[in-house]
């Protein structure tokens, strides 16, 4: 269950599904050593959850071996003038 947004330097507590964005992330097995091992076994379904102000400044991505972590969001392109 979300109950507080991802960022572990940020308080602000999950209230509703309209602020912030919410991550899905379908987790495979833990003993999966190579991409063709990950069909075996069962796969779990988690929820991450940003919070507005920290959605705004990065996102959430899943690496296998370091779990969910916090990146920034690249800044926009701005047109040549």
């Amino acid at each position: 269950m979300v109950s507080k947004c991802a960022n572990p330097s940020c308080g602000a507590v999950f209230r509703y599904w309209h602020k912030g964005k919410l991550f899905r992330v379908e987790i495979g097995p833990l003993h999966a050593k190579t991409p063709s091992d990950g069909n075996r076994g069962p796969r779990r379904t988690e929820f991450f959850w940003l919070c507005d102000d920290c959605a705004a400044r990065m996102t959430l991505e899943y690496h296998r071996e370091e779990g969910m972590i916090l990146k920034p969001l690249e800044p926009p392109f701005r047109k040549a003038s």
